[in-house]
Formats: C-alpha cells, sequence, structure tokens
C-alpha cells in the first residue's frame, strides 16, 4: 500500500533497502525501551507468582532490573547493552520522573492502566528520525490521588485519569518533545525542546540519562561496563559495543552513580557500594551529594540542566550519542535534524495515497509512529528464569508459570502491543502489528512473522507461545492469515513475492495447524476448543477455565478460526504449487480438512448440537454435558461472527494449473455423502466472478441472514464500527443456571463490569479493531467472488442496497471516523475530555486505544495499544488504494 508521493528522493527507503539487502545496521539504535519493567513476568521472582506486587513501581528507581529495562522517550542498542532516556523534575516532586507511572492490576477499578500523557508523534522505519512528546506538569505529581480516588471507585464507575485531577489547569505544565535523528547508523543526535504552556515562569530540570543494562551481577554474567566524565560530556565502554561518546551543547554537569540495587532501600541490608540506581534522583531531589560518585565514573550517568524558561516560551538543549569523536559535534547538527525531518515527509508522502485529508494522513502518520515507537527489546531465557527460581527446568512444574517452556530463549527486538501495559509480546496481536507495520517496513514484519516461528519460540510440539504470563494459552491462529496478507502485499508492491519466505512460514505453520487439531479437538470431530481465544470475557463462562457444568464447550469461534487456517494454507499451497508440485498434495490434504470443519459447523444431529441455530439465524457455542445432553449457549457475539471471516477465494487460474486438485476434490466430495450434502445445500456453489472459487463455511442463504444481524444497527454495527456483542442483549441479557447460581451475559459498551482476565479488557460490546480488519477481509473477498450484483440492505432495515465492497467500505469508513475530528472539533476517540477538543496543544494528538466504546468510540483499555489499533492506518488508506475490482485481481494469477 503505497501512496503517489512528491517526486522527492525517498532516501528512507534506500535506508531500508541498505539495512534488508546490505546489512547496513540503520535499524540498530531505536526505541527499544519499554515504557514499564517493572510488575512483568520476567522481573518476578515470588513464590506465589503474583507480578504486580513483587516489583513495583515505587522500587524501580532503587532496584536493578534482571532482563530488560525502562524509560521515557528512551532509545538503545537492539541487545539493549546502552540505554538512554530522559528524566525530568519539576521542583516539586518527591521522586525524579524516571518512567511512567500508573496503576497495578489492583489499584485500578478497570484494571492496570498508565497515569501520563505522552505521544508518539513519528518515525520512520530505520528510525532514522523519530519525535516524541511528554506532557510534564509543573505542579506536584498526583501520585496518591490517582491512587486513593481509582482505588474507591467500583467497576461501574469511570476511570480517574490524569486531567480530572485539575494538574493541567491553567495550562501549567511542560511539553517537552524529544527528537532524534541518526547522522549515521552509529551516529544519534537529540535535540529535547521544553515549551512552558503556562502564564508564569516555571523551573525545570532536564536530565538526559545514559546507562548499561546490568547484566554483570547474575551467574554467567559480563564484564563491568564503564561511564566516565570527559570534556563535553560522558564516554561509554562496553566490551561488546565498544565506545560510544555522550555530547551536550551546554556545560550541564554529569552526576555518575551506578545501575546496582539499593539494597539498604528494597531489602534492609547493606549497601556493597555507596553509589546506587537512585543516587541521582537523591542528589537532585533531596541534596544527597554522597549518592553520586565524586570521581566521574560509573554504570549510569546524567547530564543535568536546569532550565528557567518563561510564561509562553521555551528552551532547547541538544546532546550526540556517536561512536564517533567528531572535532564539531554541533556544526551539521541544525542541517541533519531539518534534512531527516523532510526525509520523513517524503517518505509518509509515499504511504499516504491521494485523495487523503490532511486529518487521516495525521492519523496515518502517528498510528504508524506508534507502531513504530513500540518495537522492544525482549530478553527471556526461560530455562535460566526457572533455574533462577529454584526449579529443575526439565521437571514442568505446573505450579511455577511456564515450567514447560523451558527450550524458550528470546533476545530480539519485538512489536509490542503497549510498551506500558502489555511490554510483552502476543502471539495473535503480532500477527496484526505485521500487517500494519508492512505498509512501511516490509522486511520488519516479516521478520516478526518469522520469529514466533523459529525454533527457539515454536514449542517442540508445535503450539505457538501465546505471552508471557501464559506461553502455552491460546491465541487465535492467525499467522497463516497475516503472513499470506504480507506476501500480497509485498507482491502488489514491487511485482514479486517473497518464495522462500511462504515456504519457510508454511512448514513451520503445517507442525503448529497438527497440534491444533490433536490438542484441541476433544473428540476428533472438527468441532474445536481452545479456551477463551483471545477473547477474554466474551463468554457466559470464563472459557479457559474448567466448567461448572462439566463437560465441553464447542466454541463457534475456535471452530471457525481453525476453518481460516485451513483456508490459507491451502492458498499458501497453492501459491507454492504454481513452482512446486509437490505442495499439490498439501493443497488436497487442506482442502479435506476444511470441508470436514465445514460439516462439522453445519451438521445436523440431535437438538442443539448444531452451532447454527436456524430459528436466530446465527452461530452460537455448544455447551456439551457429561450426561450426553447439548444445549446451545444464546449469546450474539462476535463467536458467532467468527466464521463469516473464515472465506478466502482462489483464482480460476487454479482449474487450468492443477487439474488434479480439482479431481480430487470433486472424488473427495462424492465420496462423503456428508461434504456432499453441505455442498450441495449451498445455493452458490461452482466458479463465480472470472472462475474464482470461493471457500466458505455457508452459503448463501446463512450467508444473508448473517450479515442481516451483522449490518443492523440495533445489534452489531455501530456508529464506529462492528461491536463485539449484539446491542440486543442490553435489553436481553442472556443468563444460565448452574447448581443455583447465575451466569450472565449483557451489553456493556464501555469497561467491564467483572473481574475476568484481570477485568481490563471488554469483549462484551466495544468495538476491537483485529476483528473488524477480518471481517473486512472477508467481504472483500466474498465481493471478488459474488460480483457487483450481489447486495444487501445496509444498515439493515434503511432501505439502501450496497454491494459487499461497499459494505467493507462501510464498516472501514466508521472505524477510521473514530479518530478523525468532526464539525465541532471533537474526536471520538477522546470522548468527553474538552481539552482534546478545543486546546490548540492537544488537539492533533492522538490515543489509540486497546478497543472502544461500542455506541460512542471513546478510547478504552489500554491507551497507547497502537499496536493492533495500528490497524487503523490501514482502514484509513485501504479503500484509497483498492478500487472494487482491484483486490480480486490478486487473484487472477499466482504471486510468485
Amino acid at each position: 500500500m503505497t501512496g503517489s508521493g512528491s517526486g522527492a528522493p525517498d532516501v528512507e527507503r534506500r535506508r531500508l533497502a541498505e539495512a534488508d539487502e546490505d546489512a547496513v545496521p540503520w535499524r540498530r539504535w531505536g526505541p527499544y525501551l519499554s515504557e514499564r519493567q517493572w510488575g512483568t513476568v520476567r522481573e518476578d521472582y515470588s513464590p506465589d507468582g503474583e507480578a504486580w506486587s513483587y516489583f513495583t513501581h515505587d522500587q524501580a528507581r532503587s532496584r536493578a532490573y534482571r532482563w530488560g529495562e525502562d524509560g521515557i522517550a528512551g532509545v538503545s542498542d537492539d541487545k539493549q547493552r546502552l540505554c538512554f532516556a530522559l528524566a525530568l523534575w519539576n521542583g516539586r516532586d518527591p521522586i525524579l520522573k524516571e518512567r511512567m507511572f500508573g496503576l497495578t492490576n489492583s489499584e485500578g477499578n478497570h484494571g492496570e492502566d498508565v497515569k501520563e500523557y505522552y505521544f508518539y508523534l513519528d518515525s520512520t522505519p530505520t528510525h532514522s528520525y523519530m519525535k516524541f512528546l511528554y506532557k510534564y506538569p509543573q505542579g506536584e505529581f498526583p501520585y496518591g490521588d490517582l491512587v486513593g480516588t481509582n482505588g474507591a471507585r467500583g467497576r461501574r464507575d469511570f476511570e480517574y485519569e490524569l486531567l480530572d485531577t485539575g494538574i493541567f489547569d491553567e495550562d501549567r505544565y511542560f511539553d517537552v518533545f524529544v527528537e532524534y535523528a541518526k547522522a549515521g547508523p552509529e551516529d544519534l543526535l537529540v535535540e529535547i525542546t521544553a515549551h512552558n504552556r503556562g502564564p508564569d515562569e516555571a523551573t525545570l530540570h532536564l536530565l538526559p540519562t545514559l546507562w548499561f543494562r546490568h547484566t554483570w551481577s547474575w551467574a554467567g554474567g559480563t564484564a563491568v561496563p564503564g561511564l566516565r566524565r570527559m570534556p563535553g560530556g560522558i564516554r561509554a565502554d562496553h566490551e561488546e559495543l565498544g565506545t560510544r561518546r555522550l555530547y551536550c551543547d551546554t556545560d550541564a554537569p554529569a552526576l555518575f552513580t551506578g545501575n546496582e540495587t539499593n539494597d539498604e532501600r528494597i531489602f534492609g541490608s547493606p549497601n556493597p557500594t555507596p553509589y546506587v540506581k537512585d543516587g541521582i534522583g537523591r542528589y537532585v531531589v533531596h541534596g544527597d551529594t554522597a549518592a553520586v560518585n565524586p570521581a566521574g565514573t560509573g554504570t549510569k550517568a546524567a547530564l543535568h540542566s536546569v532550565l528557567t524558561v518563561p510564561g509562553g516560551e521555551s528552551a532547547r538543549i541538544r546532546l550526540r550519542l556517536t561512536e564517533a569523536e567528531p572535532a564539531d559535534p554541533w556544526g551539521e547538527f541544525g542541517q541533519v535534524l531539518e534534512t531527516r525531518r523532510a526525509e520523513a515527509d517524503v517518505f509518509y508522502e509515499g504511504v499516504t495515497p491521494d485523495g487523503m485529508g490532511e486529518d487521516e494522513r495525521r492519523l496515518v502518520r502517528q498510528a504508524l509512529a506508534g507502531m513504530l515507537w513500540s518495537k522492544q527489546y525482549y530478553h527471556l531465557d526461560v530455562e535460566r528464569w526457572l533455574t533462577e527460581h529454584g526449579v529443575d527446568p526439565l521437571a514442568a512444574d505446573p505450579r511455577l508459570r511456564n515450567s514447560a517452556w523451558y527450550h524458550m530463549v528470546n533476545d530480539e527486538v519485538m512489536s509490542m502491543p503497549d510498551t506500558w501495559e502489555y511490554p510483552w509480546f502476543a502471539a495473535w496481536d503480532l500477527a496484526f502489528h505485521s500487517v500494519a507495520l508492512a505498509m512501511v517496513d516490509i522486511g520488519f514484519a516479516k521478520g516478526q512473522l518469522d520469529l514466533l516461528l523459529r525454533r527457539l519460540y515454536l514449542h517442540p510440539n508445535g503450539q505457538i507461545p501465546a505471552y508471557e504470563w501464559n506461553f502455552g494459552d491460546v491465541n487465535p491462529p492467525v499467522h497463516a492469515w497475516a503472513t499470506l496478507f504480507v506476501y500480497e502485499l509485498e507482491k502488489q508492491r514491487t511485482g514479486h513475492g517473497d518464495r522462500a519466505f511462504l515456504e519457510n512460514a508454511f512448514h513451520k505453520l503445517m507442525k503448529n495447524f497438527t497440534w491444533w487439531l490433536n490438542r484441541k479437538d476433544a473428540d476428533g470431530n472438527n468441532v474445536f476448543q481452545g479456551g477463551f481465544l483471545g477473547l477474554d470475557n466474551i463468554g457466559v463462562f470464563d472459557r479457559s477455565a474448567p466448567l461448572p457444568t462439566g463437560g465441553q464447550l464447542d466454541q463457534a469461534d475456535g471452530t471457525a478460526w481453525m476453518a481460516l487456517y485451513c483456508q490459507n494454507l491451502l492458498e499458501i499451497a497453492v501459491e507454492l504449487a504454481a513452482d512446486n508440485k509437490v505442495y499439490v498434495e498439501q493443497a488436497q490434504t487442506l482442502f479435506e480438512h476444511f470441508a470436514w470443519i465445514a460439516v462439522a459447523t453445519n451438521r445436523i444431529g440431535r437438538d442443539n448440537e448444531s452451532l447454527w441455530d436456524e430459528e436466530d439465524g446465527f452461530f452460537y457455542d455448544v455447551l456439551r454435558l457429561p450426561d450426553g445432553d447439548a444445549t446451545r449457549l444464546k449469546v450474539r457475539s462476535l463467536v458467532g461472527l467468527i466464521p463469516l471471516a473464515a472465506t478466502s477465494v482462489v483464482g480460476g487460474w487454479a482449474d487450468q494449473r492443477f487439474p488434479e486438485l480439482v479431481a480430487g476434490a470433486q472424488e473427495f466430495i462424492d465420496r462423503h455423502p456428508a461434504v456432499r450434502a453441505i455442498v450441495s445445500s449451498q445455493q452458490t456453489v461452482g466458479p463465480g466472478v472470472r472462475g474464482r472459487h470461493l471457500f466458505a463455511l455457508f452459503g448463501e442463504d446463512r450467508l444473508r441472514r448473517v450479515l442481516t444481524r451483522m449490518l443492523d444497527e440495533d445489534e452489531f454495527l455501530g456508529p464506529y464500527g462492528i461491536r463485539s456483542l449484539s446491542r440486543h442483549h442490553a435489553a436481553h441479557p442472556y443468563s444460565f443456571q448452574v447448581k443455583g447460581q447465575t451466569y450472565g451475559v449483557g451489553y456493556l459498551p464501555a469497561e467491564s463490569d467483572s473481574g475476568m482476565f484481570g477485568g481490563n479488557s471488554n469483549w462484551r460490546g466495544p468495538v476491537w479493531f483485529p476483528v473488524n480488519i477480518l471481517l473486512i477481509r472477508a467481504l472483500l473477498n466474498l465481493h471478488a467472488y459474488h460480483g457487483e450484483d450481489f447486495t444487501v440492505e445496509c444498515p439493515t432495515g434503511s432501505g439502501r442496497r450496497m454491494n459487499l465492497y461497499e459494505v467493507a467500505r462501510e464498516i472501514s469508513g466508521r472505524l477510521t471516523a473514530t479518530f478523525l475530528r468532526g464539525p465541532d472539533g471533537h474526536r471520538p476517540v477522546h470522548g468527553a475530555q474538552a481539552k482534546f477538543a478545543k486546546d490548540p496543544h492537544w488537539k492533533d494528538l492522538l490515543l489509540f486505544y486497546e478497543y472502544f466504546h461500542g455506541d460512542n468510540g471513546a478510547g478504552l483499555g489500554a491507551s497507547h495499544q497502537t499496536g493492533w489499533t495500528g490497524l487503523s492506518a490501514v482502514t484509513a488508506t485501504l479503500f484509497h488504494l483498492v478500487g472494487p475490482g482491484d483486490w480480486g485481481a490478486l487473484r487472477e494469477e499466482p504471486l510468485s
């Protein structure tokens, strides 16, 4: 997906080519620090697995991390050996501001939540230019108020946000902009500009900080690296990284300490060294001169600038982190910075197509900037982590999380869902991230998809790791879908697909597919379970826990996910078979798997056994009880729409190229009456537009019935996308009685009212971008097959007819509108916050939340989850680039 651009040379794309083809290390330095390392599973060495309470925000300033680092607007090398970030003090806070503050899961009335305002404004994919904004209050930061007020609120109350505290009243805050520009792969220019938005003069302490990740005191650790004072700044020496120098354009004094735990404060035991992690903060905030090393050496150091800024004015400092020793670090600084800004503009002109408005372009750029800023170095050696817990790694002790994953070694830069709330990878999130990242960096996107399939990630039994709280949990199998999407996108851009990437992924995905077949089909009848499948609280019961009724839950979505998996692998096999007939047999096998899943999805057996409910015209989960009885759980949710997402199209070229595949499929259908019955029950069979073949779980009659519900504004179709639960359940909540206890599901368009899965997400009404994207893709495939003449009423009951391309475009437009300014200046994403609508210093800033209010589009959950909400860049551009005939044209011939 690329736009036309301005015609100016795209230097950033040249850098990408140099990085991918010539191994020029343009990506070595980037925003690879998380916003939060404390409270993570990696840092949890507690006996009870309570990660949030074992390593707290209060401890983070004094306690060295084991596996990673965090900081504000920070960068590091790609192994996080040397880190750079910004610390601040306003003269009033009780602590130095070195990291973002937020509530833990137990402190927040809707789970964990960061309580700061910061924005990822810009980034190129090689991080040759980046821009970040932090809004730092001039008054004392209300730590206690945020904890106390949120703690007093219930699950039915709104969260208490930083703006609600009044700390930004009269605009008494600093806008602190941090810009990075690379003069070369190992030469990083930094400009920090602080704007006093308030009416009066105010003082700001800026402390750009350089430190080494603590790698030396653990068993098998490294040599101790060193920082020392040098003329004009700080010198860093590391046995692997070599020498780096940090220059500053002011005479700011350098403060030195060690990145060592303050044992006295944390554990009540003597410190082996007086210079510990919180030394600089104690010096600046409390005047403790003994806390910093007068010899000017250590493993953590900061350059301390004290700025007095009049109201309405700004102050600036410049720094340079480089492996070189320039005679004049500042001579070309301004020119390089301006050049990188201009190159970033040219690059994004090539990403945003003609016809897009200014506000849409802003959305795309900030969404992709957030995606790129959310790349994080992730380090975890599970065997070592288990050993450090005193556990035999080979014992697979179920009392300790992830004990069966001792083979895993994570040591890469990865795309994170949210570097504060979710600073760890999640399998199905990452698949969606790759789709959005492919808009700007195909190489990185393919690398991310490949990463989870490598031997140090993929379990020997074939399972893909889910996320660090439980690698053995089960996420929806969308990896093949994303792999195919990224492959097709590269082909559309360059004219050729990366066959080696596709073939490598196919073999490993088949191993994972086999794991699903063996582990998640309890009865061997092609109806799948899978557990929560990423949809947290969507069900009547906790779908990852034993059922209170006993028995098992046949999941409409679990079964449909596997149908989609079959389809995607079938498409890949057919693609690969264009050059190697070996894959024809694989394609035949996958077709047969898909056929049996379609039979199981639609089977008509004893009462209530089928996932399809003929009376309601919808798919439901089926509860199968120990006595053999079965009952449908009639909750109209995304669970029943996922079968629609399991829709794929293969071009008619396959008939001529692989007649044996067509003949084999027909012979299989003829041989099995159950399959033949499903095929004959579908009104639309055989080739569609231009001879294309459709793979779907149901025919035209059921398609129309499902779409009638999905496109009903009183059910799923909200003003800002497809809701996760039908609005029908607002007036008609579903309930189920078990042993005197009532389990229920009602429409909740905002936050969850239960603690299921931590209570920090809600699939009972809000809009979620990833599943909407899957439904848009399905509609485009259906349009490619059925063509212009297949129309439905959209919205249901409106009298307005649309073909399925137009329906997809309508949903995409509603999703995009979440972020766009309306005639009154209001952006739905910001809810009722007037400051974001009216203030000139806030109105163009976007936050990419985890999910969105089902009725008004307000952002909810994690506030910086550009991860899969970065798909908003896809929805904003897709229909500027893809016309009614373009999607089907991709299936006209093999892509390789």
